[in-house]
């Protein structure tokens, strides 16, 4: 696939995984992307997950038209983009790898080798010319790992990003950007939104004409509402008005107090109310959605006197990202020691400037007609803008 006269597209499309990095459902699928910069010197910019080694090499291979390649950039050492560097090395071996000295460490650290008579250590500003391109180096460090350098080619105004503006979904599956970038931005590199606003703030000083990501499409179009919506997510602003009921029952009241609450909800007008049982749904959905609307709501059971493990994990995952500046509202349930909402908040405290909303609903076993007319109220007040 061309993306210019001079850049071309030469990664592999993924089927075979369910779970990406182990814990992400990819129903669609992973891309792993590579590119080829053709010039009198040749730049392979990363490689891919080491099961499409052969097939990556194949489109290489084809992409050259019988040249060699002179450089491989190598971005980001993950894995999944860095697997094949020594399959590269032994098919060129005139080529050398140009990246940061922080990657170096880590190549020979999974190669047992760092290529020491084959490298270019580059550093932030650093330039490689090609020809009529020159290749502008950029770090990036800790999106989402210490080594990355993001890369701009000055003659196409292509920017490089590494990890950045990826999104879950192999290339052969057509599927809207937003969704499915939210949830790996937030699950992926939402934890470095400083590093990420830092990477911003060099990206707007670049006259950018497309951004090459390492996972999902390139992007040509509209590339103001991608850089904005980064720009929301690493600040951790909410997207739009909006509630997340996130839940987990045993035997079912406390789900009964969620969905008259869902309910109570709409009845006020409240377009947007995502239920999530975080038991069986998606818990990466369930926390990109929290980072996208204003308010959250916590409904679980008191459990070994700690709370339901679904819920526990859920709320390390938000801190572990750095969840901010919401209202936060609580529903527990307790047979005999309602404790859920005390654990809850003590988990909290590390997130800054969080609302609480009145009322707390706590069940004791089923709901009562106290516990309904609190539901309401508590409606009421998560309805107001």
């Amino acid at each position: 696939m061309n993306i210019t006269a001079d850049i071309r597209y030469i990664g592999v499309n993924d089927h075979q995984i369910d779970l990406f990095e182990g814990q992400y459902a990819v129903k669609n699928g992973m891309s792993y992307n590579s590119y080829l910069i053709s010039d009198e010197k040749i730049a392979v910019m990363d490689t891919v997950e080491a099961h499409f080694g052969e097939e990556w090499l194949q489109n290489l291979k084809a992409a050259l038209q019988d040249r060699h390649p002179d450089y491989l950039v190598v971005q980001h050492m993950e894995p999944d983009h860095s697997a094949n560097i020594r399959l590269f090395m032994d098919t060129f071996p005139e080529a050398v790898i140009v990246s940061s000295a922080k990657a170096f460490a880590m190549i020979g650290q999974f190669f047992g080798t760092d290529y020491a008579e084959r490298r270019i250590v580059i550093k932030e500003g650093d330039t490689l010319p090609l020809g009529k391109h020159t290749l502008r180096f950029i770090a990036a460090p800790m999106v989402h790992w210490p080594e990355v350098m993001m890369t701009y080619d000055e003659a196409d105004g292509a920017l490089f990003t590494a990890d950045g503006f990826g999104k879950f979904g192999a290339l052969d599956v057509e599927e809207p950007w937003t969704d499915e970038a939210r949830r790996y931005y937030i699950g992926i590199v939402g934890k470095y939104g400083m590093q990420v606003m830092n990477v911003l703030k060099k990206a707007a000083a670049l006259d950018i004409q497309m951004i090459c990501p390492l996972h999902g499409p390139v992007l040509k179009e509209d590339l103001p509402y991608y850089l904005n919506l980064y720009q929301t997510w690493a600040s951790y602003k909410a997207e739009e008005e909006g509630i997340v009921i996130a839940y987990t029952s045993v035997y079912g009241h406390t789900k009964t107090a969620v969905l008259e609450l869902a309910e109570a909800l709409k009845k006020n007008g409240c377009e947007k109310v995502a239920v999530y049982d975080l038991a069986r749904d998606d818990m990466a959905a369930a926390i990109a959605d929290a980072f996208r609307y204003t308010k959250l709501v916590l409904a679980t059971t008191t459990y070994n006197a700690d709370i339901y493990p679904f819920m526990r994990d859920f709320l390390s995952r938000l801190t572990e990202h750095n969840y901010q500046g919401r209202t936060v509202a609580m529903i527990e349930n307790g047979s005999w020691a309602p404790m859920a909402v005390k654990v809850m908040k003590t988990m909290l405290e590390k997130s800054k400037n969080l609302v609480y909303a009145e009322p707390v609903v706590s069940i004791k076993s089923a709901l009562t007609e106290q516990n309904r007319c609190e539901i309401k109220a508590l409606a009421d007040e998560l309805s107001k803008a």
